[in-house]
C-alpha cells in the first residue's frame, strides 16, 4: 500500500510550535494550494496539515504567513466528537519534510534569534599557578628516550 503526499502551497498564516505535556513541538497549520485550472475556473484548496518535533521546529522558525512551502508525507485520518456531540472525521497531512521553494527574496529570516549559545572559548588550563599554552610541549626536556634494542616493551 501507499500512502505519500507532495503539496506546494503558501501558509495561510505565521506557524506557531507548541509542546505537548511531554514536552514535544507540534504544528498545526495549513496551506493554500492551488488547482490547475484555467485561469478562469481558478480555484484554491486549503489542506491541514501537522508537523512533529524537528520538522516543526524547522517550520515554525524559517517560514511566515503567505511564504511558498513544499511539504512530503502522508494523509491520516482520526474521529472525533464536535462540540454538540456530533461524530466528525479529520483529514491532514502529516509532515515528514518540508523545504524551501522561493526565491531568497520570498524566504526572509525570522527576526527571533536562535535559542543556542555561543561555547566559552577555549583556555589553557593553569598549572600550579603558572600558565603555559600548547607551544611550550614542544621541548622534550626532562624525558629520556627508551631503548628498544632488546625487543621488550617498556609497559
Amino acid at each position: 500500500m501507499l500512502n505519500k503526499v507532495i503539496l506546494m502551497g503558501r501558509l495561510t498564516a505565521d506557524p506557531e510550535v507548541r509542546q505537548t505535556p511531554n514536552g514535544i513541538s507540534v504544528l498545526s497549520f495549513s496551506i493554500a494550494v492551488d488547482r490547475n485550472y484555467s485561469k478562469a475556473e481558478k480555484k484554491t484548496d486549503f489542506i491541514n496539515l501537522v508537523a512533529w518535533r524537528q520538522t516543526a521546529e524547522f517550520i515554525g522558525r524559517f517560514f511566515t504567513k503567505g511564504q511558498m512551502i513544499a511539504v512530503e508525507g502522508s494523509i491520516q485520518t482520526r474521529n472525533y466528537e464536535d462540540k454538540t456531540g456530533a461524530k466528525r472525521t479529520a483529514f491532514e497531512v502529516v509532515v515528514d519534510q518540508a523545504h524551501f521553494t522561493g526565491g531568497k527574496s520570498e524566504n526572509p529570516v525570522r527576526t527571533t534569534q536562535p535559542s543556542y549559545q555561543q561555547p566559552p572559548k577555549f583556555e589553557e588550563p593553569a598549572q600550579n599557578g603558572e600558565s603555559f599554552s600548547v607551544g611550550d610541549f614542544n621541548d622534550f626536556d626532562g624525558f629520556e628516550e627508551i631503548g628498544t634494542d632488546d625487543g621488550d616493551l617498556p609497559f
